[in-house]
């Protein structure tokens, strides 16, 4: 008899339904979904799939639970295992649909989808789910409704421009337009306000917040988002790894003399650090190194846009490596490290 090495529970999340399935791997690598149902996505579904799972599993071996991120309704269900000391690993939707197109079956709906997720659970090393710390989600539902309040009035604007440049504006909705705006101008200042609050009651993220704008062109609220966004950066082990959970990954699709396509960056990734990051590029892009950079690169193929993402990629990278050292932004820190190997090489030769 086979014996079972691994054991994995894939969970397709909807608002209101949990599409689980169980799966299991022997020692001859081989799979096996041994059973596949349906919860209510709350509270009483969660405790019946959490005695579902452990009818179902090998005692010697834990349970690895693989969730599908849907927007935010996998969140919940993530807290409550988590609190059990489940091990659990939350994937995007992008990575389980190249899985999937792998594999022999076609067919797509919840009940494959949720066996797709176990079956990656088994065959793939995932990095454990870790709840975001209660100062970044704060920060990250606060920078969320701002960047929500900022679209708003920019929709409001262009509506007000139309009507007054209509041949029959009506004053009265110019007014009421009027009146929205100033109401969006104040709840954003008020959540301006309260995000500088709760990074004063942190002095540790106060402090580290402080070094990422030191960058140029990184602001506090560059600073707040990217970090929020990444929760302090947790579970990304390097710069490759954050670029293309930002979307800033590089697409090429090339092969022999027929296919050639523009490179382009993925936009598969977390929309708010795209956005977050453009202006400071192109602020960043208009003096000092960065400008360097950006001129290099749009002198090699004479796109701006390219080279303006390539200067994103760069800050973002940078606050990356600022973060994890612990250090503010020095310009000259490659001259001061070429100094430094030189007289390295000097001691050692002597």
């Amino acid at each position: 008899m086979e014996k079972v090495i691994k054991q994995s529970v894939g969970i397709d999340c909807s608002k209101e339904t949990l599409d689980v399935s169980f799966s299991i791997m022997n020692d001859l690598f081989e799979s096996q979904f041994l059973s596949t149902t349906v919860f209510s996505n709350d509270k009483a579904g969660w405790a019946k799939l959490n005695k579902w799972a452990d009818k179902l599993r090998d005692e010697g071996l834990p349970i690895q639970f693989v969730i599908e991120a849907t927007g935010v309704y996998h969140e919940s269900v993530c807290m409550y295992l988590f609190m059990l000391g489940k091990k659990i690993s939350v994937l995007l939707p992008n990575k389980v649909k190249k899985f999937a197109g792998t594999l022999k079956t076609k067919t797509v709906n919840d009940r494959v989808s949720a066996q797709t997720i176990a079956q990656m659970g088994l065959e793939k090393k995932l990095d454990d789910w870790q709840p975001p710390h209660e100062v970044f989600n704060l920060l990250r539902q606060l920078t969320r409704e701002r960047n929500q309040l900022v679209e708003e009035k920019t929709q409001i604007l262009c509506e007000q421009h139309a009507e007054k440049s209509g041949a029959w504006p009506n004053k009265r909705s110019i007014q009421r337009m009027k009146q929205r705006i100033r109401l969006i101008e104040k709840q954003i200042d008020e959540i301006e306000k309260e995000l500088v609050e709760v990074v004063d009651q942190s002095p540790w993220l106060k402090q580290k917040l402080n070094d990422l704008c030191s960058i140029p062109g990184i602001g506090f609220l560059t600073a707040v988002t990217v970090s929020s966004e990444t929760n302090g950066f947790n579970l990304i082990r390097n710069k490759k790894q954050l670029v293309s959970y930002a979307g800033l990954d590089v697409i090429e699709k090339q092969s022999g003399s027929s296919v050639k396509r523009k490179t382009k960056i993925s936009r598969k990734g977390n929309k708010h650090i795209r956005r977050a990051m453009y202006f400071p590029a192109l602020s960043a892009k208009r003096k000092g190194k960065m400008n360097e950079f950006y001129s290099r690169i749009e002198a090699r193929n004479g796109i701006k846009m390219q080279a303006a993402v390539a200067v994103q990629r760069k800050l973002l990278e940078l606050m990356y490596i600022l973060w994890k050292k612990n250090e503010r932004f020095d310009p000259n820190y490659k001259v001061k490290k070429l100094e430094q190997l030189n007289r390295a090489a000097l001691i050692e030769m002597a």
